[in-house]
């Protein structure tokens, strides 16, 4: 299995702090968020790690990983910077995707691997507890997610208006089974580069609104649902939130870090 995390974004709602470097690299708790990242899927066993970078790529550069790149990182969507590591999609190894601005236990990267659907993401049962931490209104940044009675997910990424909308909060973290990550990404290569894909182009197109799309049309994805164990780091209060249960000691019981520089 190898992972592909999509870090090309400049991060301008965590500014200031990435104005001198990518979202990425912003620190949580002492270490960056991407760097968290590698500790969660190495303890997992994943070591064929893929960043795509964008915005002050050469700051990931140093760090030693394997990189793709999006030179159009300031025009485009993440749906675009995936493709830029379509050569990773090649059909000999089952791939996780991973947003490069989430970090994670350990165990949530072993929930989703051990899914044997074709096509799966993580979805939090618990979302509202830290959405409760992040915003006053939770209802503010949350997105619809919709299951069927058999755990596949039948509608994800659009705006809430009540709760009951939302069964659980998709993470930006995907499963893509070796099998389908050539039909995925070959899928991609067909769409129409005008769209429009809930109201934007191809290039600017969401990741969940691809996610439906493949959806609907012949390519289910079973939710493997989580409680807790992860955060999104999206913007300046955010991160205060986090230092600040650093701070108290209360930040492991939302979130419980890999072991730094886990082998």
């Amino acid at each position: 299995m190898r992972a592909i995390i999509l870090a090309a974004g400049e991060g301008t709602r965590l500014r200031p702090h990435t104005l001198d470097r990518p979202k990425c690299l912003v620190e949580l708790a002492g270490r960056s968020l991407l760097l968290r990242q590698v500790d969660a899927l190495l303890e997992a066993g994943i070591s064929d790690i893929t960043v795509v970078t964008g915005y002050r790529a050469d700051q990931v550069e140093q760090l030693g990983l394997p990189t793709a790149h999006n030179p159009r990182y300031d025009e485009t969507n993440m749906v675009t910077s995936l493709m830029c590591a379509a050569d990773r999609l090649d059909g000999t190894d089952d791939v996780i995707v991973a947003y490069g601005d989430i970090v994670y236990e350990p165990r949530i990267v072993t929930q989703l691997a051990e899914c044997d659907a074709p096509l799966a993401t993580t979805v939090d049962l618990e979302w509202l507890r830290l959405w409760q931490l992040r915003n006053e209104d939770p209802l503010a940044d949350a997105e619809t997610l919709r299951l069927d009675t058999d755990g596949y997910i039948v509608e994800l990424g659009k705006k809430p208006s009540s709760l009951e909308e939302i069964q659980a909060q998709y993470m930006g973290l995907i499963l893509i089974r070796a099998a389908v990550a050539p039909v995925i990404a070959a899928l991609h290569r067909d769409l129409d580069p005008a769209g429009p894909y809930d109201g934007r182009d191809l290039d600017n197109m969401f990741m969940t609104s691809f996610l439906q799309h493949l959806i609907d049309h012949d390519h289910p994805i079973r939710a493997v649902p989580v409680r807790g164990g992860w955060f999104e780091v999206d913007t300046v209060e955010d991160l205060a939130c986090y230092e600040r249960l650093h701070a108290e000691g209360t930040l492991g019981e939302y979130c419980e870090f890999a072991a730094t520089g886990a082998a």
